[in-house]
């Protein structure tokens, strides 16, 4: 066998593997991308219901519905710790940077907390100041978990830096769309709850507050540790659909880099037979040649 049919044959063998590797990887998203499709959909469904309490009481105030003048905008953004996923992180690092909100500010009227390695790498490219960067946010987060990276970013409303806090994080609608969504969670307001849920597909009913409720010890630490849970819930919401999107994007991205290895094996499997016929054609016309030369 010829040295350029030997190429040939090495092209094919690694392509091949890569396939198996670009597959396996497509398998694998494909699993995990269900996990999480159902732990959030589970999820947006119970925040729904907590908006739904809020409502009912949407008259009582907190130090989380405090309309404030003074302060920053914080933002939150959502990306993946790693790549091989698609478009994803590039539409939500251009949802946020090219948003007119985001391009309307100063820079000292905004702050940024990025979530996920891309996100903080994108905005340090740009030469975006990060206040403060979460990395390596496990997937299997738990509501401790949840609660130690909230308060992280609950602190700046409590200390009164932040006037508003605005998560930027992907809507996971299917598992081919996706789309990212800027979430304005605190203050705390009508206007703010009817946003979130307009999320919704499907339509809530609405339930009469109840009079003879009871609340301990009064209704305003209730209220105040029920949008504590809410944010928390958001929290949880939107990792979950960024990790669902995230899988969502790789597992398309594999399996267009599967259909392309297919692709390229057919094309070098076909060069590889004109060669191999080229090859004995030239061995056939050279054994004719040698036959005449001792027959003459």
């Amino acid at each position: 066998m010829s040295g350029a049919l030997l190429d040939i044959k090495k092209k094919i063998a690694s392509v091949k593997n890569t396939r198996k590797i670009t597959k396996a990887m497509q398998l694998v998203a494909a699993s995990k991308m269900r996990q999480f499709q159902k732990r959030a959909v589970s999820t947006r469904s119970y925040v729904w219901n907590l908006m739904d309490m809020l409502e009912e009481n949407i008259d009582v105030q907190s130090s989380y519905t405090e309309a404030r003048e003074a302060g920053e905008i914080l933002f939150v953004l959502y990306t993946s710790d790693k790549g091989l996923c698609g478009p994803l992180n590039n539409k939500l690092i251009n949802g946020l940077f090219r948003s007119e909100l985001w391009n309307s500010l100063t820079e000292e009227q905004r702050m940024l907390i990025t979530i996920g390695k891309k996100g903080h790498d994108a905005a340090r490219n740009l030469g975006v100041h990060v206040d403060k960067n979460l990395v390596g946010v496990p997937e299997k987060m738990n509501d401790v978990e949840a609660l130690k990276s909230i308060d992280k970013i609950l602190d700046f409303w409590r200390n009164g830096k932040a006037k508003q806090i605005i998560f930027v994080a992907p809507h996971y609608k299917n598992s081919f769309t996706f789309y990212p969504v800027l979430k304005t969670f605190l203050p705390f307001s009508k206007k703010m709850i009817e946003s979130n849920i307009g999320h919704s597909e499907h339509a809530h009913s609405k339930r009469k507050p109840d009079p003879l409720t009871i609340y301990e010890p009064t209704k305003e630490v209730v209220i105040s540790r029920l949008h504590e849970q809410v944010i928390m819930s958001m929290f949880v919401e939107s990792f979950l659909e960024l990790k669902a999107s995230e899988y969502s994007s790789r597992m398309m991205a594999m399996q267009s880099a599967t259909d392309a290895a297919d692709k390229v094996t057919a094309g070098l499997s076909l060069q590889y037979n004109k060669a191999r016929q080229q090859e004995i054609t030239r061995e056939i016309a050279e054994l004719v040649g040698a036959s005449d030369a001792i027959s003459s």
